[in-house]
């Protein structure tokens, strides 16, 4: 079957669940997933292009100290990430084609199996928004696949598919082409482009990607009340810098309490903050 007519159907069956399913009640914070328990959500990011090889250090050894899931730098820094978390139990990731995701299927292919050789166990790779938007899914298929394929066995795929930049239908699409290109993850953000992760968007990308496949949620996941937001949305996977300051339990939102419903137009639905759009 034709790859339009699969994400068709797949996108048709998705929005007829989404109209069946009544409303789910905000779920209540629970004890099983108090700050401490983050810890095994969390990669543990450092992207910053001003990072230095002892930031960088610093990142490793924090997620050492705390049993984060991963550390997430860029491809430069995944050998000496993955000699100093050897033995750790804590994961060397590196993102692939990042942040704008429009370099070749090809290149991004090279780039996962260098990671993969120099000891990279994940991968987290930016689609190409481009083909996304073109509506040209056979590209954005072969995209995620060479990289699937270059790391087959060696590292897992999150696919990075920057929901700030498409539409609900095409989050839907690309999270389900990410399925069939056999990626392990969907997840929101780079964290560099318009905004981050939103509760309504992890809940999209999970009822598309169903039990299958984890979510990832990143881009202004920067303290507990967040955090805990969007694993309660059904992320499984949280990018962020602020690792040690959710598993402390402190709150860094300065302007509001936030939490990043993306249900917010020009008025904050609960009427209980202030909208600052650039928040995330």
């Amino acid at each position: 079957m034709d790859i339009n007519e699969i994400v068709r159907q797949v996108t048709e069956e998705v929005y007829r669940r989404l109209e069946e399913q009544p409303q789910a009640a905000a779920a209540t914070p629970g004890q099983e997933n108090s700050p401490a328990d983050m810890a095994k959500y969390i990669d543990h990011t450092i992207l910053k292009p001003a990072a230095s090889i002892e930031d960088v250090r610093k990142i490793c050894d924090e997620a050492k100290k705390y049993k984060f899931a991963s550390v997430c730098v860029n491809p430069s820094y995944i050998k000496f990430v993955a000699d100093v978390l050897s033995g750790s139990g804590v994961a060397p990731c590196c993102v692939i084609g990042f942040p704008l995701g429009a370099c070749t299927p090809e290149a991004k292919a090279n780039e996962a199996g260098d990671a993969a050789i120099n000891g990279a166990k994940e991968v987290d790779m930016v689609v190409n928004v481009g083909a996304i938007k073109s509506n040209d899914w056979a590209l954005v298929k072969r995209d995620i696949e060479g990289v699937v394929n270059a790391v087959r066995g060696r590292a897992i795929v999150k696919v990075i598919i920057e929901t700030c930049l498409l539409t609900d239908e095409e989050k839907v699409k690309a999270c389900t082409v990410s399925k069939l290109a056999g990626a392990h993850f969907v997840k929101t953000s780079t964290g560099f482009s318009t905004g981050g992760a939103t509760v309504a968007d992890v809940k999209l990308m999970r009822q598309t990607v169903g039990d299958i496949m984890g979510v990832k949620a990143s881009g202004g996941v920067k303290d507990y009340k967040t955090a805990l937001a969007m694993i309660e949305a059904g992320a499984n996977r949280l990018g962020t810098s602020s690792g040690v300051d959710i598993i402390m339990a402190k709150d860094t939102q300065t302007t509001s309490s936030c939490i990043h419903c993306g249900l917010c137009d020009k008025a904050c639905p609960t009427g209980t903050v202030t909208i600052v759009k650039n928040a995330y």
